[in-house]
């Protein structure tokens, strides 16, 4: 990987790294090296949805590359304005909940959307459309989602999601691990966030022992497509929640010209596992309204799997899915005459 010039505060907090990222795309192009100018129709998909990237994900493309794996997931194209057949503003039918933020979806389970935005905004995000400016969770909805809880005995855990729920400050998610963990009938607390690859200084001292100290089991789930964004700062902060009993898991989005080759997921899965993270799913494409062009046929996706279980020990070979609105579980994509 190229060394590149992208500064980060040497203070490795990561509220100051979030107020730094890049905004604009012409900005993030030049830091990169690249001509902004050869760039000016992609430019405008930006107004579809809008640009963030943090500092230290930038440190991790690679100077003068146009088609830096990383990069591509972040960077407006022209591509976003195509409109095509099967996708849609709201691909999950999310959008209708039995209280603000919270999705009830799964048998036992039950989803929170406690924080909106994102540290990063990724372009095929299925939830690109999503009111987040709309979102905001207040104590008073959290109470509701307990009670909610309460009245659903067979629920035995919740999922943060979000948007992303390590937006939240530490304090915030000290006090719902103690309200959480007050349900004896919850006995796991999922995370699911891309904050940590963005920016690994997320993972803090203060809220590892948060979760270390609750009776709850708690699972981290990180979202990394490609091995480059696994940063030697996110490798030894992750070596430090496993060693302090946080289970670790990644899932993945296939992608057209991101990690669409087994190659490339190999090498995903084989570093992921040196940083401790065990491969979880491998997701295909949610059809959102102007991520067409990172869709891979599902044709494709099995035979990449295929290739994946020829190359990897099993427990290094994510599950092949597909998310779909109103079923009860995610979908397996199998080759035929195979099942998980």
């Amino acid at each position: 990987m190229t060394e590149n010039s992208v500064s980060v505060s040497p203070r490795a907090d990561w509220l100051y790294e979030l107020k730094k990222s890049y905004t604009r795309p012409e900005d993030l192009l030049s830091a990169l090296q690249l001509d902004a100018s050869a760039y000016a129709d992609d430019i405008k998909a930006r107004q579809l949805f809008s640009m963030r990237v943090p500092r230290p994900f930038v440190q991790q493309m690679n100077i003068g590359d146009p088609n830096d794996p990383l990069l591509r997931q972040v960077l407006p194209l022209v591509d976003e304005f195509r409109v095509e057949p099967g996708f849609h503003k709201d691909p999950l039918d999310e959008q209708s909940s039995p209280a603000n933020g919270l999705l009830h979806k799964y048998h036992g389970r039950v989803l929170l959307i406690l924080q909106g935005g994102c540290a990063v905004n990724c372009r095929y995000c299925f939830r690109r459309h999503f009111p987040y400016d709309e979102l905001t969770i207040s104590q008073r909805q959290i109470d509701d989602t307990l009670d909610y809880i309460k009245q659903n005995p067979e629920v035995n855990e919740v999922i943060l999601s979000g948007g992303d729920p390590l937006m939240a400050k530490d304090e915030r998610l000290h006090k719902l691990v103690r309200e959480l963990e007050a349900l004896p009938q919850l006995t796991r607390l999922r995370i699911h966030s891309r904050l940590p690859v963005v920016i690994p200084s997320r993972l803090t001292d203060g809220l590892l022992t948060s979760l270390t100290q609750s009776r709850l089991q708690v699972v981290l789930v990180i979202h990394a497509n490609h091995a480059n964004e696994i940063s030697n700062d996110l490798s030894a902060a992750l070596k430090k929640w496993h060693n302090a009993g946080i289970h670790l898991l990644n899932q993945s989005v296939l992608l057209r010209g991101v990690n669409d080759s087994s190659e490339v997921l190999c090498r995903l899965s084989e570093t992921l596992f040196r940083a401790n993270v065990l491969p979880y799913y491998l997701h295909q494409l949610d059809k959102v309204e102007g991520a067409s062009h990172f869709e891979v046929s599902d044709d494709k996706a099995q035979q990449l799997w295929l290739d994946m279980t020829q190359q990897l020990p099993g427990f290094l070979v994510p599950k092949l899915v597909r998310e779909q609105a109103r079923k009860p579980s995610k979908t397996a994509i199998m080759p035929d005459g195979l099942t998980t």
